[in-house]
């Protein structure tokens, strides 16, 4: 998968696995990881995808209906790309944050409902719930920043309840943080992201 790889200052600090939402690419969340974590180390992919030239991380079949099958698919293909590029970089393949928006933050999702101990964390940006009817592995602990909009067109308040619900019921740790900016991801949100994850992970500033 194509991708950008960012050495960090701070063998320590979880490694941010960044996931671009529909139509961007591997450059659009770098600024991000600046502010949630600016000493980690960074992977971020960009989706195989294409919608209308459009890169994605996997297939639907409209406006928030998934092609599932596509979606279990590229779930896999993007675990086993993280395996593979943990022996490539050499980094503690047990020690990755997912950082994704829109569809970047579904299969973000999608791998924590599919693959038990995949992630250590997630700060997921306007998530819906990826798969439904599938018990979840155990997420005992594992902490879960959703930011998410009370007037989010693309992404209900509702769904967003739903996935905090699937995700504690498993034992996440999971943050709902709420603004009222629709689907955009605000810098407010970020810097909400980022307070939480120095909580959660005892990031030296």
């Amino acid at each position: 998968m194509k991708h950008i790889y960012k050495q960090g200052i701070d063998p320590k600090a979880p490694l941010l696995v960044l996931l671009h939402g529909t139509g961007g690419t591997e450059h659009d969340l770098l600024q991000l990881a600046e502010v949630i974590s600016p000493k980690s180390s960074v992977l971020s992919v960009r989706g195989n995808v294409l919608e209308n030239g459009m890169p994605r991380y996997f297939r639907r079949l409209a406006e928030g209906v998934f092609d599932i099958e596509d979606l279990k698919f590229r779930t896999k293909e993007l675990y086993d790309f993280l395996n593979q590029a943990s022996a490539e970089y050499g980094f503690d393949r047990h020690n990755l944050v997912a950082v994704g928006y829109s569809n970047g933050a579904n299969i973000a999702g999608s791998l924590l409902f599919h693959y038990e101990g995949s992630l250590k964390g997630a700060v997921l940006h306007h998530p819906m719930v990826p798969i439904r009817d599938m018990k979840l592995p155990d997420l005992t602990g594992v902490p879960i920043f959703i930011g998410a909009g009370a007037n989010d067109p693309i992404c209900s308040p509702e769904e967003t309840e739903e996935l905090n619900g699937l995700l504690s019921e498993a034992g996440a740790d999971v943050t709902v943080h709420w603004e009222r900016f629709g689907h955009r991801l605000t810098a407010s949100e970020v810097d909400s992201a980022a307070v939480w994850f120095g909580t959660k992970f005892e990031v030296q500033s």
